[in-house]
Parts: structure tokens; C-alpha cells; sequence
């Protein structure tokens, strides 16, 4: 059993999540299938032209993958309080409620992309160096990953 796996009664048990990391440029792309899966791995990026780009890209994400839920990163200071991003991020999660049928779930994403940047720079998967070109996909991994984890402490209380 590793830090991911959750015990069979879980709702989400045998669930496809996928994780969002939403940017005004690209939409960063992870998926996991609970207890399935070792781990949430980052799967690719949606370059944020409009919204009706976006959303049939996710579509096609959803229905290659079979999406059972999607987690979305919000964003926010250390301190927990609100930004700009914060805004752009809860319009995502309002237009992603309106037009697809799955549930959504939030997941403060505070630190991410800085997380995303360390694992890059610490991994022979990415040349040790950060990889523009993945660093959205990689911080949605860490924002799903911040999500299981929430949802397992939840079940310690």
C-alpha cells in the first residue's frame, strides 16, 4: 500500500480523477485511477485559446480516459487570502460546473507550480532542468496528489 491508495470502501475506489492546473496561457493535465495507479502522473496540457476550445479538449480527455471526477486547483497567498488568480480560477471551476456532467472538487493549489519547478529540477525524467513545456501537467500532479492526500486524512478524523 503506498501513500495513495485508499481503502476499498472509498467512494472514490477504481475512480479516474483528473487534476486541473488552470493558467490564463495552458491548462496543465494529470490523471489518476484510485488504487489503480501508483500515483497521479501528469498527462499533457491544453493551450487556453477560448473557452469553447477548452472545453472540447477536455471532452476528449474526459471520454479517452473515462473521468470519473475532476479536481481543480484554486490558488491562493500563503496567507489564504484571495487573488486575481484566485478570481480566474473560480470562473474556470463555474464555467467547467455548467457544461460538464461530472463532479468537480476543489484543491487549494498554493505553492504548485513552485513544487512542480523542485521535482523538475531534482529529476532525471527532465534533465534536471524545469521543462516549460511540462510544467503545467506536472503541477496539476502535484494538486491531485495534494488531493488524495486530503481526502486520506479526512478519513483519519
Amino acid at each position: 500500500m503506498n501513500e495513495f491508495h485508499l481503502p476499498e470502501n472509498n467512494p472514490f475506489h477504481l475512480q479516474t480523477i483528473l487534476g486541473i492546473d488552470f493558467g490564463e496561457k495552458f491548462i496543465g493535465l494529470a490523471s489518476y485511477c484510485v488504487n489503480r495507479d501508483p500515483y497521479p502522473t501528469p498527462y499533457g496540457r491544453i493551450q487556453n485559446k477560448n473557452e469553447e476550445y477548452v472545453l472540447k479538449e477536455l471532452k476528449r480527455v474526459i471520454s479517452d480516459e473515462s473521468i470519473d471526477l475532476i479536481v481543480i486547483g484554486v490558488p491562493h497567498l500563503l496567507d489564504g487570502k484571495k487573488t486575481s488568480s484566485t478570481a480566474r480560477a473560480e470562473a474556470f471551476i463555474k464555467l467547467i460546473r455548467e457544461h460538464l456532467s461530472l463532479p468537480v472538487e476543489e484543491q487549494d493549489e498554493t505553492l504548485s507550480t513552485f513544487e512542480a519547478e523542485s521535482r523538475m529540477k531534482n529529476s532525471p525524467q527532465y534533465n534536471f532542468q524545469v521543462d516549460l513545456s511540462k510544467i503545467d501537467a506536472v503541477a496539476a500532479s502535484v494538486i491531485l496528489e495534494d488531493f488524495i492526500r486530503r481526502k486520506k486524512n479526512d478519513l483519519k478524523l
